[in-house]
């Protein structure tokens, strides 16, 4: 642990380090002390609890009565969406540097965020690279097979922005007064509530990444991306419908929604293939993932493959695929799936 801190930020801080927690008492301290490690100083740090049940508020506590820079939150249990707009409405720095509490920050990412911000005035956000570590903290290849190219210019983010990979979200350094703005993140894209927020944000600024890797990013079996792929799919392909309709000045049928719509309601919505394109999208990010496409997403996968039957043109493409899809469902332990999948690829021609 740091020894104790008279360090005070200034009355404005160049950055906000805005940080939601919950039972992260594991990762928390070596996470907090790469946020103090930082070669900038002029900082707050907000933690806000997000009603753990663990020892992380007292490990919180214990770090902000030694360094006066850390102001703790403490709240019943309502949410990263609401917790983070509620780090954003308290931030007073004109940065704020999004950090989970299970990731390790190098010693210049701040400086050198903070740098490129006020030498490109015009953009509104920077991200940056990052390594994978695992949950003891050591490098992994997690993502060696299919490694992460994400964009270094604006011109390159606004390519990439319908599949990505385009940020990190834990090392993201934005305007706040941007999120503000607009908005800040809604609820009803729950899981997927980073994207659409970079959709919306794109329409108003520049962003990019910067090339040197500034951030570890913990890889753990139980984090909200793996066990809510399927909602997070599905969220995002919709927050891409809704980016394009405002691109067409059509206005954004989901704002004010608390929840979205079924995807049998989308069509009415956006117009009509914006079901199928939703089921595409899900499918081809869930392609890998037998367990989600035999369970939660097992009607998108009957409804995608409906959705290519009356086109002949498309079997020769994906008929390789959707057949692999099959046999990953019967080596998973689904062979009732397994068969289910197959007639229906041979129902609908393939």
């Amino acid at each position: 642990m740091t020894t104790p801190s008279t360090l005070v930020s200034s009355a404005t801080p160049a950055v906000t380090v805005a940080t939601s927690m919950y039972n992260a008492a594991a990762t928390l301290p070596v996470a907090i002390e790469s946020v103090l490690g930082q070669s900038l100083r002029d900082f707050e740090f907000l933690l806000l609890d997000d009603g753990s049940t663990d020892a992380s508020l007292t490990i919180a506590r214990a770090y902000a009565a030694r360094d006066s820079r850390i102001r703790v939150i403490a709240m019943p249990r309502q949410g990263l969406v609401r917790s983070l707009n509620q780090l954003f409405a308290e931030a007073r720095a004109p940065l704020v540097a999004r950090f989970d509490a299970d990731d390790i920050c190098m010693a210049p990412r701040f400086e050198q965020q903070v740098a490129f911000l006020a030498d490109h005035p015009d953009h509104g956000l920077v991200g940056c690279e990052t390594i994978f570590i695992d949950e003891n903290g050591v490098a992994t290849d997690a993502k060696a097979k299919a490694p992460l190219i994400r964009p270094h210019s604006h011109e390159a983010f606004i390519a990439q922005l319908e599949r990505g990979p385009i940020l990190c979200h834990s090392a993201v350094m934005v305007r706040r007064d941007l999120v503000r703005a607009a908005g800040g993140y809604r609820e009803s894209y729950v899981h997927a509530e980073d994207y659409d927020l970079w959709l919306r944000l794109s329409e108003q600024t520049r962003m990019t990444n910067l090339p040197e890797p500034l951030l570890a990013y913990r890889v753990s079996a139980g984090q909200v991306s793996s066990r809510h792929m399927v909602a997070q799919a599905r969220n995002a392909a919709i927050a891409w419908l809704a980016h394009l309709a405002r691109l067409r000045g059509a206005g954004d049928p989901t704002a004010g929604m608390t929840t979205l719509p079924d995807i049998a309601r989308l069509d009415a919505l956006f117009g009509p293939g914006s079901a199928a394109y939703v089921r595409r999208r899900m499918i081809e990010r869930l392609l890998f993932s037998p367990d989600h496409l035999a369970n939660e997403a097992w009607p998108v996968l009957l409804g995608y493959t409906a959705d290519i039957g009356p086109d002949p043109a498309l079997w020769p493409q994906l008929r390789p695929q959707l057949w692999r899809v099959a046999l990953r469902l019967l080596r998973a332990g689904h062979p009732l799936r397994a068969a289910q999948a197959a007639m229906a690829l041979l129902r609908h021609g393939a």
